[in-house]
């Protein structure tokens, strides 16, 4: 009697590992089940809040963990993101009836202010709920291309690269401002109060915007997990680690690259987007450099190597940002600036390295010590 010899076939990269698909089902309970039962309405909208900083977070591990492109301008994404959303809000709330009392009804409150009487043309296609939502990808994704392509087909990475877009997050912050008539300047884009005729200003819109931000951040982890066990992925940890002996094998660096900043930005304007919903206005106060280099720590302090941490250090900084700063407001910009220190030297990969040193093994031990013993052959008679 012949017997096969041959062995199953064993999946060497799968999707996700066990303990990944453990840590997502922990992340998918705490946002959709623990935080809602713990948490008052108010402070649910505070983790919603918190949440849409998790998408940028969530690119800079694409961009900068993966891709080896450290950018301290996300907030100019994020702040797009939300600038597109709010001028569809805007509009909305801009209706004849609610402006009958300004000089020109009709149009934003702060273009009757600075004596703009028409509205301007860059504005008219946000009146459809439709296009704003194609413009919240598009655009973000197009601003980044353009950038990225510029700056990667020249070969300009690192240090440069980050101050760059330190630059560029600068200029566009001065810009907002500077140009009040367009874009509300230093007060942003307020009093925002429906979307598509929804109300979103009330307890139970806030408790729904809460789960829909949910949703979609875990869409974006899977997403983003998709690409790190792709070919593609394969490719930017190649690119981080010996960027020239890629460049020698044939790829298109560059094109990576402007692959991977185009992907973090358009999570960014996800989150954007997300945040003008949630809270219900855009400042420039979001777009700067200063909210651009908290964004980075979110990353850094969740571990720059790991979806899930990016989403866990997002969600620490801001809760111990929002405990301190009620407490202690003069210490707590001291307070993050140790907090980054600690983790770049004592923790380089932050809160997943700690899991994946300390309680990954642990866990492991204790789910194989659980296991049935693997049943022993007995030996054929012979035939």
């Amino acid at each position: 009697m012949i017997r096969s010899t041959s062995k199953p076939v064993v999946n060497d990269n799968p999707f996700m590992k066990p303990m990944e698909w453990v840590s997502l089902a922990l992340l998918v309970a705490v946002i959709f089940v623990v935080l809602p039962m713990l948490l008052d309405a108010f402070r649910l909208n505070l983790v919603g809040k918190y949440l849409t900083y998790s998408f940028v977070a969530l690119g800079l591990v694409i961009c900068w963990g993966f891709g080896g492109i450290l950018s301290l301008g996300q907030g100019v994404f994020f702040g797009l993101g939300g600038y597109l959303m709010a001028m569809y809000l805007k509009l909305e709330a801009s209706s004849v009836e609610n402006t009958k009392i300004q000089s020109t009804p009709g149009i934003p409150d702060f273009m009757d202010w600075n004596q703009i009487t028409e509205l301007p043309w860059f504005w008219k296609p946000f009146q459809s709920l439709p296009f704003t939502l194609i413009a919240v990808i598009v655009v973000p994704a197009f601003f980044a291309f353009v950038i990225g392509t510029a700056m990667f087909r020249r070969r300009v990475g690192g240090t440069y690269f980050a101050i760059i877009t330190q630059a560029i997050a600068a200029i566009l912050t001065i810009l907002i401002v500077g140009q009040q008539g367009y874009t509300g300047g230093i007060n942003g884009i307020t009093d925002l109060r429906t979307l598509n005729g929804w109300d979103i200003r009330t307890d139970s819109a806030h408790a729904i915007l809460y789960f829909v931000n949910g949703a979609l951040l875990v869409g974006c982890i899977l997403f983003a997990q998709a690409v790190k066990k792709s070919k593609l992925g394969r490719i930017l940890l190649a690119m981080r680690d010996k960027e020239d002996r890629v460049r020698f094998s044939g790829y298109q660096v560059a094109s990576f690259k402007t692959f991977a900043f185009c992907l973090a930005a358009v999570f960014a304007a996800i989150g954007g987007a997300m945040f003008t919903l949630q809270v219900g206005f855009m400042s420039p106060s979001f777009v700067g450099i200063v909210p651009s280099i908290e964004m980075v720590i979110y990353a850094a302090v969740g571990g720059r190597l790991s979806l899930f941490g990016a989403v866990w250090g997002t969600l620490l900084v801001n809760w111990a940002k929002t405990t301190f700063s009620e407490s202690f407001p003069e210490l707590w910009l001291f307070g993050l600036g140790a907090l980054f220190i600690a983790v770049v030297l004592a923790f380089p990969n932050g809160l997943a390295g700690i899991y994946r040193t300390y309680v990954e093994p642990r866990l492991t031990r204790r789910v194989k010590a659980l296991e049935p013993a693997p049943a022993v052959a007995l030996p054929h008679a012979a035939e």
